[in-house]
């Protein structure tokens, strides 16, 4: 019965609704540089494995320090290193990216390093496996990349005025301008004011000029905002402004901006009821843990963390105000698995905002797929889910990704009419509907 279910969903298309990818690959349609490029350096899971097993993230090509690493010594360390990805998702990805999009039939290993990547660089010089053919052939229907609100959206607007078919939409993400504690929150505030040309020295111009960068999101196709918070507390502030002006001029508390980001959460959500964008909030990873190569590398390296997460409490606010609208869709990811059956599950199963992001970062792996399932759908169903994304900034592991969720699904549908919950016909529906309709709805990205 698995098999059958995998079988009909296969084949579907790639709805990629939330993603790390570059807008600029699809705009530009240029060759990937080499392998390393494309298989190692910009991915996490990657190196932080690597990492933990002593191998220099300059070695790998990793930060500023990493930037003038011959490539080719880049993937040799990768390949040297191969089996420390044995019983890892990451290894179940990249096998499949080797095998089924890149043609390579040789086992990866010190000995076939530079064999393999000659061969992989020998296909990314032909046009078969530029971004744009690649997203062809891979069969996506739509990706969404995650942009910040300071981004001038140019590879965006490149795609749409090129004529080419491939749909590519941006992700409004605005957390360098609502958050507080950013080290560059004061001259953000600069560069959105100066973008917008609106006062964001008063409160009401700082949210004018965050209307006015949404509109310009949606007018390039956008259909989501995101944003990543560690712990979510949201609190709505009748005087919002005293706190803001505070931060401002560079002179808040730690506590002023956690409640300050607490009560943009809201209204974020207010607007989203107003506009249509569908909200995602991605909590519980304590972020750049490893000060040494937050200071040497900078950011996003690999040493976010999973924390445990109270979402009851943390939503309580927005939920009280706005969460009963019809017209308001939240997303919530969390890295805190000990949630999905005490709170995730019960509260998509009563507030009618509210749907479960799929399993995310850590818990993308057949294992974490499994776990979900059986976490969430007895007590918020299927409908209450949000499909599959794959969240990744490797372009070519995307159908790898799609691939594993797929077969996770067909699993877990096939156990369920094993107990006799259901039929084949209720799970070729249900199959379909974790695929691709879940994600198309709940995404506003209905053709």
């Amino acid at each position: 019965m698995a098999e059958d279910l995998y079988l009909g969903i296969k084949d579907l298309p790639i709805v990629s609704p939330h993603g790390h990818c570059d807008p600029s690959w699809f705009a530009q349609d240029a060759a990937f540089p080499n392998p390393a490029e494309l298989l190692v350096v910009p991915d996490h899971y990657v190196f932080r494995m690597l990492y933990s097993q002593g191998v220099p993230l300059e070695q790998l090509g990793v930060g500023p320090a990493g930037r003038d690493a011959d490539p080719r010594q880049v993937f040799r360390a990768f390949a040297t290193h191969w089996d420390l990805f044995l019983g890892t998702p990451s290894r179940i990805w990249i096998s499949y990216v080797l095998r089924e999009t890149l043609g390579v039939s040789q086992d990866l290993s010190p000995d076939t390093a530079d064999a393999i990547y000659d061969q992989i660089a020998a296909r990314l010089a032909q046009p078969a496996f530029r971004p744009r053919a690649l997203f062809q052939r891979f069969g996506i229907e739509v990706l969404a990349t995650t942009d910040s609100v300071l981004d001038d959206l140019a590879p965006h607007k490149a795609i749409r005025d090129s004529g080419w078919s491939g749909r590519v939409v941006p992700t409004f993400r605005p957390d360098g301008v609502l958050d507080g504690a950013d080290p560059d929150f004061v001259q953000n505030l600069t560069a959105l004011g100066a973008m917008t040309g609106c006062d964001v020295g008063s409160f009401s111009g700082y949210l004018e000029a965050l209307r006015q960068r949404r509109a310009a999101f949606i007018e390039l196709g956008c259909t989501a905002t995101d944003h990543g918070i560690e712990k979510v507390q949201t609190e709505w502030l009748d005087d919002p402004d005293p706190i803001y002006q505070r931060l401002r001029q560079g002179a808040g508390s730690a506590e002023d901006a956690r409640r300050f980001y607490g009560h943009m959460l809201i209204e974020m959500a207010q607007m989203s009821v107003e506009d249509g964008l569908t909200m995602q909030i991605h909590a519980g990873s304590r972020r750049n843990t490893n000060r040494a190569v937050m200071q040497g590398f900078g950011r996003d390296k690999g040493a976010d963390i999973p924390i445990a997460m109270d979402w009851v409490h943390g939503l309580d606010a927005l939920l009280n105000r706005v969460g009963n609208s019809p017209k308001l869709r939240i997303i919530l990811f969390t890295l805190d698995e000990g949630t999905y059956a005490r709170e995730l599950a019960p509260m998509a199963g009563h507030w009618p905002c509210l749907r479960i992001g799929p399993p995310w970062w850590f818990h993308d792996s057949p294992a974490g797929i499994a776990r979900y399932f059986d976490q969430v759908v007895e007590t918020a169903g299927y409908f209450n889910l949000a499909g599959f994304n794959d969240d990744t900034r490797a372009f070519l592991s995307i159908p790898a990704r799609h691939d594993m969720w797929r077969r996770g699904v067909a699993l877990h549908l096939s156990q369920q009419i094993d107990r006799g919950y259901f039929g084949m016909a209720d799970a070729e529906r249900l199959a379909q509907l974790l695929t691709t309709d879940l994600a198309r709805q709940v995404y506003g990205l209905e053709l």
